[in-house]
């Protein structure tokens, strides 16, 4: 078995609108700690992420404390935005009910999770039988979960919008086939499991 850990980002500086170089806010900064504490109760192989610096910062503190040298790997980027966007609710919803709506300059939703998904591909075959973290961000980790369960939708990203972090274990067997998906939130303690 593999087990990919995803690790959404904690919360940021939104006063920072580079979304390559956005930072963790204060709050981010300490909330690393849970999943530090979380990720510590696991055997870890590898540790990557996205290459944006809120993810990379929030996988960090474990891969310091632990050894690990956080490799980069694009394909697990935020999708693609045309910069910051004032009515992000609206658009986020219209993303979600048609999957290849975009507007110029950014990736639609099918777009971001072919690239996410072809990247978990790589690291699955990479790794395989091994227990993998990977530091990335709440719309592409949600079009993945979308990917092997297709009833994760819109509501069900509504609910995670501001969980940060948020980690997301997913089990695959040995012909690659998703077979369990774990949410956890270690802010709250909380989590549910979904065979697949």
């Amino acid at each position: 078995m593999t087990t990919i850990i995803f690790v959404r980002h904690a919360a940021t500086n939104l006063q920072n609108h580079d979304e390559r170089l956005r930072e963790l806010s204060t709050q981010g900064m300490e909330d690393r700690k849970r999943v530090t504490e979380y990720l510590s109760t696991k055997t870890i192989d590898a540790v990557l992420s996205s290459p944006y610096r809120r993810a990379v910062d929030t996988v960090a503190d474990y891969a310091q404390t632990h050894g690990f040298e956080v490799k980069l790997m694009d394909g697990f980027r935020e999708r693609e935005l045309p910069g910051w966007i004032e009515d992000f609710d609206v658009f986020v919803r219209r993303q979600w009910e048609d999957f290849n709506y975009k507007r110029p300059g950014c990736e639609s939703l099918r777009e971001a999770q072919s690239r996410c998904v072809a990247a978990l591909e790589a690291v699955l075959r990479r790794y395989a039988g091994k227990t993998v973290v990977i530091g990335t961000h709440g719309v592409v980790l949600s079009t993945v979960i979308n990917y092997y369960d297709c009833s994760f939708g819109y509501p069900e990203f509504a609910q995670i919008v501001g969980v940060m972090p948020w980690i997301v274990e997913f089990d695959f067997d040995e012909d690659g086939t998703c077979t369990e998906i774990r949410q956890y939130d270690p802010i709250h303690g909380t989590g549910n499991t979904h065979k697949l």
